[in-house]
């Protein structure tokens, strides 16, 4: 199944996420199809924490691909963003 989820990098106590599109039976931080984006959580005050690609997101959604919990969380953020 192909799901779409968080992919760990970054230094110790400094993580950076990278949204990607894997097999679910490959490893977190292994093998990916895809990258849709980025999270930062530790990102400074004024710069961009969270990107995400919709229209790829949405093309892989369209095939099947399903969200992480923590992937549909932030897709959910970047939403509410959009519209202030």
């Amino acid at each position: 199944m192909v799901v779409i989820r968080l992919s760990r990098s970054g230094a110790k106590r400094r993580p950076f996420y990278s949204m990607v599109v894997a097999d679910s039976r490959y490893a977190r931080d292994g093998r990916f199809i895809e990258r849709l984006g980025f999270y930062d959580p530790q990102a400074p005050e004024g710069t961009e924490s969270l990107r995400i690609d919709v229209e790829r997101l949405d093309f892989w959604k369209g095939r099947g691909a399903k969200l992480s919990d923590t992937a549909a969380r932030l897709v959910k953020q970047l939403g509410r963003q959009g519209s202030n």
